[in-house]
């Protein structure tokens, strides 16, 4: 697949607390890492563009929107919640990566790539409409679809494998019926939403210890025939990677292996389906090594999808 890697440099200048595990080393690792693999001459890099307050207006209320531009500090730290801190450079990075989202959506819908990976932080799928949360400020990927469907794409199918439940794209979109929401996650953990389901809404709570052996069972009994009924025209992924071995943020024991196997079934079903891409954003993952060698393997088994 025509694939590019969309970042910008920006996105290191939002920075936490001392030793916060959201932290721009993760960005670097995933940087080495490409480089290590090789695998920059297979992929586009392009740099996020800076979004506007109107996209995220698209997913998020005025409310919000004005508290975090207000909350931006001239020095030192304000915090969102209890796990969320801006800096005095935090909106350069988020500007770019939102920005990433609405670049991957226009270069998909003119069919100059068949994939894309949003290198960029902060994350964002525990934001809801009024909220910021979770490491999250604003939800990069809901806004993508959001400003996807402004430009007239119907169905849409979002993913999520990030050990956390995406309680915040759940909320986004849960009464939208044109947006299948599918989402695996440790339970009981952070953030405890209550585990609910509808048509277009597929939760896949995993208990600790959960393995590449359930999220395949998981893939294909609970999500394929979903996703194949629904037929999205432009697949999103929420790619968190803490569900792995080695992250001790979390209590799952999935490998890179598991991620590029379920890399592989969504871009084959993509391609079979008829969608016009695949947008996969960056959200969790904090033991650096791990973090590399997966989001790298994501982004492989994307290139390799012939």
């Amino acid at each position: 697949m025509r694939t590019a890697i969309i970042s910008h440099p920006f996105c290191r200048k939002h920075k936490m607390i001392d030793d916060h595990p959201e932290c721009p080393e993760r960005l670097d690792a995933i940087a080495d890492r490409l480089l290590a693999s090789g695998l920059d001459i297979a992929v586009q890099q392009k740099q996020a563009p800076k979004a506007s307050r109107e996209h995220y207006l698209l997913a998020h209320d005025e409310t919000l929107v004005a508290l975090v531009e207000n909350s931006i500090p001239e020095q030192g730290l304000t915090s969102l919640d209890g796990d969320t801190w801006l800096c005095p450079d935090s909106l350069l990075a988020i500007e770019r990566a939102v920005g990433a989202g609405v670049l991957a959506v226009d270069e998909i819908l003119a069919d100059n790539l068949d994939a894309a990976f949003c290198s960029v932080r902060p994350p964002g799928h525990h934001a809801n409409r009024t909220t910021s949360a979770g490491f999250c400020v604003f939800n990069n990927l809901a806004i993508a679809v959001k400003y996807a469907q402004s430009k007239g794409v119907k169905r849409i199918a979002i993913v999520d494998f990030d050990v956390h439940h995406g309680n915040g794209t759940q909320d986004i979109f849960i009464d939208d019926d044109n947006v299948l929401f599918c989402s695996l996650f440790q339970h009981p953990f952070y953030p405890n939403t209550a585990v609910e389901n509808n048509q277009t809404l597929v939760n896949s709570p995993l208990p600790i210890a959960s393995d590449g052996n359930d999220l395949q069972e998981v893939y294909l009994q609970q999500w394929l025939p979903k996703l194949s009924e629904f037929k999205p025209e432009l697949l999103f992924i929420s790619a968190g990677f803490d569900a792995h071995l080695e992250d001790d943020m979390a209590s799952l024991k999935f490998v890179e292996d598991d991620y590029v196997w379920l890399t592989e079934q969504l871009a084959q079903l993509s391609k079979k389906l008829g969608c016009k891409g695949i947008i996969s954003y960056l959200e969790g993952g904090y033991a650096l090594s791990a973090l590399g060698r997966s989001a790298i393997a994501h982004v492989k088994a994307l290139v390799d999808n012939d």
